[in-house]
């Protein structure tokens, strides 16, 4: 590995809960942290406490459902930084949790998509020449059990097939991080997805079992910091395989 503080590494959806905490760690690592968010405002300040405590915290604007706004986000990378190193896929959006696939609304649906599949697709597609400049590129693309048939509490076939759509999207985005996989063996760059488990990003879900955002995102930073022989197109949880 080159030198933590040359390393510069993108985070979506990152001012509030596990992407943020994600920015933190990798900040306090001494990497150079971009934090994104849709609204600019939000990712100033989200940024400015981490920033004002001396870590390397840039705030950026981007809509990964929007073409232009990941180009332009991707130009300005290149000019201030000519690579990048890591891309975290971590923007997602979430459905009603009682939805289900039989009355779930189809533009509903589609949007959700659009932010956790089709998002991680199209950043990934506009960052792969930045991430092809670094010596040690790796993607990181924030999945969910709710994606999997091996998560047995919120998985594809559980709770009555409640959460229709987000399991849907998750389980697209497992195979999205293969088939890129697939497609870049032999390069150096490492794809995987990764599943934070049930973490309190919302007041009250500690009484449902979740974790501390900070060990949720412990798991995405594991994934940042593969060595160059680390596995390529897995789903993981805490740094083991989880099937799905």
């Amino acid at each position: 590995m080159s030198r933590d503080g040359d390393r510069v590494v993108l985070v979506t959806g990152a001012s509030r809960g596990i992407g943020l905490e994600v920015v933190k760690q990798l900040a306090e690592s001494g990497l150079t942290v971009v934090l994104t968010a849709r609204d600019i405002d939000k990712a100033r300040a989200a940024a400015e406490p981490l920033s004002a405590s001396g870590l390397a915290v840039i705030p950026k604007q981007v809509d990964v459902a929007d073409d232009a706004s990941v180009k332009a986000l991707a130009d300005d990378i290149e000019r201030e930084y000519g690579r990048l190193d890591v891309l975290v896929n971590n923007a997602a959006a979430f459905a009603d949790w009682q939805e289900v696939a039989s009355s779930a609304n189809l533009d509903s649906v589609l949007s959700v998509l659009q932010t956790n599949l089709f998002g991680a697709w199209r950043m990934t597609q506009a960052f792969l020449p930045l991430l092809r400049k670094s010596d040690h590129p790796r993607i990181v693309n924030v999945s969910s059990g709710g994606g999997s048939h091996g998560d047995m509490q919120f998985g594809l076939t559980t709770n009555g097939g409640a959460s229709a759509s987000y399991g849907i999207s998750k389980a697209a985005l497992n195979t999205l991080t293969s088939k890129f996989a697939a497609e870049l063996a032999g390069t150096n760059i490492l794809i995987n997805a990764v599943c934070p488990g049930l973490t309190a990003t919302s007041p009250g879900m500690e009484n449902f079992g979740a974790r501390p955002i900070p060990d949720g995102a412990k798991s995405v930073v594991w994934a940042v910091n593969l060595p160059d022989n680390g596995p390529t197109g897995g789903f993981f949880r805490d740094g083991s395989p989880l099937a799905w």
